[in-house]
């Protein structure tokens, strides 16, 4: 199995989420869409901007919560534009 560390932007409230998945992130995108509770219920324009694949949800987990520790939009923005996919 494979599992995803993901960051979402939703430009009507200029915010990011970070998250990780052990589901497809096109799945895992239409659940955050369709949330009526949590933080990601607040919009319906979240797009994916990032994400990494690992092999275990441990290693998911950890890469989660460092980028959360970062507390640092720039080190977001960094990170996505670095990124490895710019079609997203």
């Amino acid at each position: 199995m494979e599992y995803t560390c993901y960051i979402l932007f939703s430009e009507s409230l200029n915010k990011f989420y970070i998250g990780y998945t052990s589901d497809e992130l096109s799945i895992r995108l239409k659940k955050h869409l369709a949330n009526h509770t949590g933080y990601t219920a607040k919009a319906k324009d979240w797009k994916v901007v990032y994400f990494e694949l690992f092999d275990t949800k441990e290693q998911a987990m950890s890469r989660e919560r460092f980028i959360k520790k970062q507390k640092s939009r720039k080190y977001i923005e960094q990170l996505i534009a670095g990124s490895e996919h710019p079609d997203l």
